[in-house]
């Protein structure tokens, strides 16, 4: 089953989809996006493009545990996604994702101030590896 793994934020959305057995996490190209309708429009049309049977939405939860509005925001997003594609819709906890996405950039020598589209690359592929190791009991 293809997953599609979003890391969602209001200009930009980072994405990653897994490989039909749900064992690699491949990224794919940040959508840059104005508004909640061209947000939900980009996730669909990869969802599609992708052959995606799934779609995981980073859920920014404070260090906490608890939902602050970034995560509200995101529910709603995950709902608007899953009311435009049919297709099941969860939530991940995707805290130090783009913390994650960041080191390994900086251990392969890019600087992630000018490389925004890739850490937000970058943090939906550590989603998503986290989302299948937990899927697979590793």
């Amino acid at each position: 089953m293809r997953i599609l793994a979003v890391d969602w934020g209001e200009r930009r959305i980072g994405l990653a989809v897994s490989d039909p057995g749900g064992v690699i996490a491949t990224g794919l190209p940040t959508l840059v996006v104005r508004g909640a309708e061209a947000a939900v429009a980009g996730v669909a049309a990869a969802a599609r493009e992708h052959e995606a049977e799934r779609i995981v939405v980073g859920l920014p939860l404070l260090m906490s545990g608890a939902k602050g509005a970034a995560a509200e925001a995101a529910l709603a997003f995950a709902r608007s996604v899953a009311e435009r594609t049919g297709l099941p819709v969860e939530t991940y906890d995707e805290r130090l994702t783009t913390a994650m996405a960041q080191r390994r950039l900086h251990e392969a020598g890019v600087r992630t101030g000018a490389a925004k589209a890739r850490v937000d690359q970058g943090a939906a592929v550590a989603l998503l590896e986290s989302y299948l190791r937990r899927a697979a009991g590793r």
